[in-house]
Formats: structure tokens, C-alpha cells, sequence
């Protein structure tokens, strides 16, 4: 019924990446999302893709702005090469005050910068295939120069699956015009956003699309608090209250809450953060707000649950890794479970 791709906890380092790697392809997921945040996701990637054999492996999300559509596509073709087809590019935008404080680059207006970012890399990778002259102009990024010394050449494998992390209107009509697949935010894979703003507004770019491109797929960003008994779950729930908290306290992801008339909600967090009163927070996010966002079940309940919740919606989900490696038994069968929808 659906994919199940594992994540990564953003802590995980370079040294770790390769055995929880292996875990996750032993327990047979179908692929494992790396972050980009406290370490580098091309990194992370390619450390995940030589230390497995059949696991796709995808970065959610690679913060691109920082970075040039040339060198991203290198990378991006080199993993492609040595995994034999198994990586895929996603992608996105992150927020104004990161690009410009925190990696000291250039901001693009979200949505024509991303647009312009997929065509370049398209227009590299058709380079790197054929051999002919590369020739991209936008108003953002020119690529013109690619002489045969630095052309990696064709790769026997697909050209990379571009897939964009996508919140906004604007970013979710680029999805459907010109994108292999979206990554949803946790904040807004509630199946009544799912219905009512990601798959319209996704449809809206896809009438304009070309036709000679698959339609998008949808890879569902869903917190699961899971685990083999009632006790675990109840403390993968408080755990998972905290961090929905800590995101819904950022304007940005509030479309979700406005939605469900819950604007309220997080316009207190974001007072909670400005008078530093952190540990307040999780008091905010009510049972029944929090189980609009989260799917909570143990490892038996959970083929049904994501079933109902998700069926003929979504091509991927996301399930936690078990914190615990003596899960990892009870984990595998779920996944065999949820994958048969039994």
C-alpha cells in the first residue's frame, strides 16, 4: 500500500551512518531520508548508500539556496553512479533569517528560486547525459560554461528524482508543474490539509506539467508514536508533543492551526518562546491538537490506523526507527504488515 521510509535523527553523525544504515535495511524499509541540519546531507547520504545494497536513499531536505545548482549536481550524479539508481535529491528553501545569518547567502524569493533551481539542475544533468552545450539563463542562476574536462558523462542509472519540500501555495503548485515528488512538513500532513490545500493546490501546477512527466508523488512527513506496548507509545507521544510544539511556535507552519480555527494555539507558543518559558510549551499542544498530527498506536495497530488515515492519499510515510534495537523485530513486521495493508 505504501512505502516506509525510516529517517534520520538530526543528531546522527557521519561515524554512525553507515550502521543505522544497515539497521534500517535489515528491518526492510524502503528507504531512508538523511536530514541537513546539524550535519552535511550529501554527506550522510553517500555514507548511507555505500554502507547498503538495496535501500533508497533521499535527503529531506537539502537547504540548496547556500549552495550552487553546479555543485549539488555533481554530487547528486555521483551518488546516483555508485548506488546504481537508489538516491534522490529533495530539496528545499528554509526560511530568510537562515539563509542570510546563518550560512551568509543569498535569498531568493521562495517559490522562482526553487522553480529556476530544478530547471538548472535539469538542464546540468542533460548536459552530463548527452555531451551538448549547456545553456540555462534565468533571472537567478546562468549556466553557460561546461567544457568536456569538467563533464562527469552519462551514469547507468536514471537521471536524479528531484523531490521539494513544500509548505506554501506558490511551492506546492511548483511540485505539481515541475517536481518528481513533494515532501510534506510534519506540520501539515493532517489528511484534512492533505485533502483540502496540498492535493489541490498540487493539481493546479500538475494541469500545467508536461505531460510527458510522471505525476508527483507524495511522501508523507507523519510523526508515529509507536512501539511495542501502550507505556512506550505514551512516551513516544509526550516526546512528540514536544516537538510539534516547538515547530507550531514558527508563523510559518501556522496554515495548519488556521485551518482547524487553532491559530490561537500558536500564537501562545510563539509568546511561550519570546519569554523563554520552553518547558511551558508542551502544555499548550491539547491531546486533541496534538492527535491531529500525530498517529499514535502500537506496532499491531498501526497497518490499520495508517490505512484509514492515509489510504489513496499518500505514495510514502514515514515510521520512526525504535529507539530501542530489541524492537527492531516487532518494528519489521509492521512494516511488513502496513506495506501488505493487513
Amino acid at each position: 500500500m505504501f512505502e516506509i521510509f525510516a529517517s534520520t535523527p538530526e543528531n546522527l553523525n557521519l561515524a554512525d551512518m553507515g550502521a543505522f544504515a544497515r539497521r534500517v535495511e535489515a528491518m526492510g524499509y524502503d528507504g531512508l531520508f538523511v536530514s541537513d541540519a546539524i550535519h552535511d546531507g550529501l554527506l550522510l547520504a553517500c555514507q548511507a548508500l555505500s554502507a547498503t545494497s538495496k535501500l533508497k536513499v533521499g535527503t529531506s531536505v537539502l537547504i540548496v539556496f547556500p549552495r550552487s545548482p553546479m555543485n549539488v549536481a555533481l554530487a547528486a550524479w555521483d551518488l546516483q553512479k555508485m548506488s546504481g539508481g537508489r538516491f534522490e535529491l529533495g530539496m528545499g528553501t528554509q526560511i530568510k533569517q537562515n539563509i542570510e545569518d546563518r550560512y551568509s547567502a543569498r535569498w531568493l524569493p521562495p517559490a522562482a528560486g526553487m522553480r529556476e533551481y530544478v530547471g538548472a539542475l535539469r538542464a546540468i544533468f542533460h548536459a552530463f547525459r548527452t555531451g551538448e552545450r549547456l545553456e540555462y539563463i534565468g533571472e537567478h542562476y546562468k549556466f553557460t560554461r561546461l567544457q568536456p574536462f569538467f563533464n562527469p558523462g552519462p551514469i547507468d542509472a536514471p537521471d536524479v528524482p528531484l523531490m521539494l519540500g513544500a509548505v506554501g501555495p506558490k511551492m506546492l503548485e511548483l511540485v505539481g508543474k515541475t517536481a518528481d515528488g513533494i515532501h510534506t512538513h510534519p506540520t501539515n500532513t493532517s489528511v484534512r490539509y492533505l485533502k483540502e490545500v496540498i492535493l489541490p493546490q498540487i493539481a493546479v501546477g500538475t494541469a500545467q506539467r508536461d505531460p510527458g512527466r510522471a505525476k508527483p508523488f507524495i511522501s508523507a512527513s507523519q510523526f508515529v508514536a509507536t512501539g511495542p506496548d501502550d507505556a512506550t507509545v505514551a512516551a513516544e507521544r509526550e516526546r512528540f508533543r514536544d516537538m510539534l510544539a516547538f515547530l507550531f511556535s514558527t508563523p510559518a507552519y501556522w496554515a495548519s492551526l488556521e485551518l482547524f480555527g487553532w491559530q490561537h494555539v500558536g500564537e501562545q507558543l510563539l509568546a511561550l518562546t519570546r519569554e523563554g518559558r520552553w518547558n511551558d510549551m508542551p502544555g499548550v499542544f491539547t491531546d486533541e491538537v496534538l492527535d491531529t498530527f500525530l498517529v499514535s498506536g502500537r506496532y499491531d495497530q498501526l497497518p490499520e490506523q495508517l490505512a484509514a488515515r492515509f489510504g489513496g492519499l499518500v505514495d510514502r510515510i514515514t515510521l520512526t526507527v525504535p529507539t530501542d534495537p530489541a524492537n527492531d523485530a516487532a518494528a519489521a513486521e509492521a512494516i511488513k504488515a502496513i506495506r501488505a495493508g493487513t
